[in-house]
């Protein structure tokens, strides 16, 4: 059976899920030149088939309920989003405040307020892996749970 050609490997990344440009990139370089896989990259683009800024929106819908916007950004950074994408990315699909994320992450996690230091720094670093500023992380901790949630 022949090898594939680099248009048709790019499809079958693209068809899986979005990818950005630079994953996209990635993936191809190791089956072809760099000048072949940027030109079959470009077309991919004019096609409508590769978008970074529908990438990231899309990243962050599925994230986003997860994570805090820090996290986010370094993600889809490392991923090679330029900067102005991921700040329209997480304005556009982050309705909640980042503060509701926090609180739901915490919950969902941890049914108990913290009772001694040693639980409160516990709860603290699970919501900075998650990528939550350390003042909201502050704030959220000394509030007390609401039992309704």
């Amino acid at each position: 059976m022949a090898e594939p050609s680099l248009r048709e490997r790019a499809l079958r990344h693209l068809a899986r899920r979005d990818h950005s440009r630079a994953e996209l990139a990635r993936k191809l370089a190791a089956h072809g030149e760099a000048d072949e896989v940027e030109a079959v990259i470009a077309r991919m683009g004019e096609l409508g088939l590769q978008s970074d800024s529908r990438f990231a929106e899309a990243f962050v819908r599925g994230k986003a309920a997860r994570f805090g916007a820090s996290r986010l950004r370094n993600e889809l950074a490392r991923r090679g989003i330029e900067r102005e994408l991921i700040d329209e990315a997480i304005a556009g699909e982050c309705t909640e405040s980042e503060i509701e994320r926090a609180r739901s992450v915490l919950h969902g996690r941890f049914r108990e307020p913290p009772t001694d230091p040693r639980e409160w720094a516990r709860q603290a670093r699970f919501l900075q892996t998650r990528g939550f500023a350390p003042d909201l992380i502050r704030k959220l901790l000394k509030e007390p749970y609401d039992e309704s949630a």
